[in-house]
């Protein structure tokens, strides 16, 4: 390995910062520079004691920022690594393409193989309920939706989960009352159905998760998720379904063109 002080700097004791946060600021900097790299191990504790002249407490603290930014994890007995970047590309523009219904493809599928990663689908729910204010609203004042609720995998690492509302008088009794909707998802059969997509939209926010998402999917501390609901509108300007999605932010990149005119 490089030698710390070509890849640390040392302590400025003019400084009116906090020492574990300068050490901070130097592994942060050390990371972005890519002088360690996705999955490597940074300097262990002792390592950094010596080189900075510092306690262990302190040094402690230093991780202990990274991993509220969410810019590394600690491995039990073994140190602590940096968090991989986001794997998947999400571009909204192509990621409803018609062609991908066409071949078969759901949006996550398309996204799993641009990324080279293994897609899969568990946890998967689909009941008849009562729909919540919201839903309704969104759905044109609907009193019952049917609900799917799934959690998405990417070689093996949960990622994200959703819920699609549908109404009743669309999806009751249909393929997408199943438990595997068939190729292409639950918009191929929308469409088979008669209800032609024509937009979508969606409003984001970022936020940090609630206990049962921190669990549901294996989020490391600091790590924040992203809050999206997508609504889909057919030729007639109905809305045909709403999808409530909760993302790991450190899975996705978001990405997205916009017309200039």
């Amino acid at each position: 390995m490089t030698s710390l002080p070509s890849l640390l700097g040392g302590l400025d004791p003019t400084s009116d910062r906090a020492v574990f946060r300068q050490i901070a600021d130097q592994l942060r900097e050390a990371i972005d520079r890519g002088r360690f790299k996705e999955g490597e191990k940074l300097p262990s504790e002792a390592e950094l004691v010596e080189h900075y002249g510092v306690s262990r407490m302190t040094v402690r603290n230093s991780f202990s920022v990274l991993q509220g930014e969410g810019l590394v994890h600690a491995e039990h007995g073994k140190g602590v690594f940096v968090r991989p970047r986001p794997p998947v590309r999400r571009l909204a523009s192509d990621r409803f393409a018609r062609r991908h219904r066409e071949q078969g493809k759901s949006a996550f599928t398309v996204e799993a193989d641009a990324a080279g990663s293994h897609p899969k689908v568990d946890s998967l729910e689909v009941k008849e309920e009562k729909a919540t204010q919201d839903i309704s609203a969104r759905l044109g004042s609907v009193r019952r939706v049917l609900a799917r609720r799934r959690r998405y995998l990417l070689d093996g690492r949960p990622v994200e989960f959703a819920t699609s509302y549908l109404p009743l008088d669309i999806a009751r009794g249909t393929q997408i009352a199943e438990p595997n909707p068939g190729p292409g998802g639950i918009y191929a059969r929308l469409e088979e159905l008669g209800h032609h997509l024509d937009h979508f939209e969606e409003e984001i926010r970022a936020r940090m998760p609630s206990p049962s998402e921190v669990k549901t999917l294996h989020l490391a501390s600091g790590v924040p998720v992203i809050h999206l609901i997508r609504t889909a509108y057919d030729t007639e300007k109905r809305s045909v379904e709403v999808c409530d999605t909760v993302m790991a932010a450190d899975a996705y990149v978001l990405s997205y063109q916009l017309p200039a005119t």
